[in-house]
């Protein structure tokens, strides 16, 4: 799927070391006029900045609220303006069924959720100075009900859905677009990790594209692919006893 031409500005991609951060920090370089990207892996980012093409590496971690804000401001002096921002900064590792451990659930939250906050608090007065923005926070399709195995994840994503619906609706008045993005499974390190089959598997480059394609169309909520995207959106509308009597026939089907 080719991407079709947008405007992002000056654009601000965290958790761009890796996975969907890069390859839309990757695909629209050329669209954007500067390109900042943000992770902890400093050497990931400086080999995207030897590339060039406008990509600049601010170095940070997204837990730390003071490092997040201090990066914001040397980005809007090193460019005058932050047009557009990418939130998708992400934790996860497998857990068994009934495993409830605090560091990796903690981890969760600090990076998948917490970081999507620390990026927000240093955006919106940023933003509502320049009477415009657009900020992108990367959910997924595992917010929209609970799914074994992923105590340390799904929780922190559908937080993030809530925080965009929210944020849409204080934010729309001072001309601050958000954009909700619902990924399904995406080939990138941290579900190389998983031990399932995922079904409709597709990758960062993919997801990439499905992104710029959604910003194109101005949509709030970015869900994909179909028609794994669509199955989930009717689960989360299902009855409670039919969601977990679905669900358990699958994980049966899997064991």
């Amino acid at each position: 799927m080719a991407s079709p031409q947008i405007d992002p500005g000056n654009v601000w991609v965290i958790g761009a070391s890796s996975g969907i951060g890069r390859a839309f920090a990757e695909k629209i370089a050329g669209m954007a006029q500067n390109i900042a990207v943000s992770a902890r892996s400093k050497d990931a980012l400086l080999d995207m900045e030897s590339q060039g093409r406008g990509i600049t590496a601010f170095p940070l971690d997204i837990t730390d609220a003071n490092a997040v804000e201090t990066a914001a401001r040397d980005i809007l002096g090193r460019f005058g303006a932050i047009d557009t921002a990418v939130l998708s900064a992400g934790a996860w590792r497998p857990l068994e069924p009934g495993d409830i451990d605090l560091e990796s659930i903690r981890a969760g939250v600090e990076v998948n959720y917490m970081g999507a906050i620390h990026a927000i608090s240093a955006l919106v007065p940023i933003m509502k100075q320049q009477g415009k923005g657009h900020i992108v926070i990367v959910g997924s399709l595992s917010g929209y009900r609970g799914l074994p195995r992923t105590v340390n994840y799904g929780p922190t994503k559908a937080a993030l859905i809530n925080l965009a619906e929210t944020l849409k609706l204080d934010l729309e008045r001072f001309n601050i677009r958000i954009t909700l993005v619902n990924p399904g499974f995406v080939d990138t390190p941290l579900t190389k990790k998983n031990d399932f089959k995922m079904p409709q598997l597709i990758s960062a480059d993919q997801a990439a594209d499905y992104i710029i394609s959604g910003m194109a169309k101005e949509r709030f909520e970015i869900r994909f692919p179909q028609p794994f995207a669509s199955v989930m959106g009717m689960l989360r509308n299902a009855p409670n006893a039919l969601y977990f009597r679905m669900v358990g026939r699958m994980l049966k089907g899997r064991g």
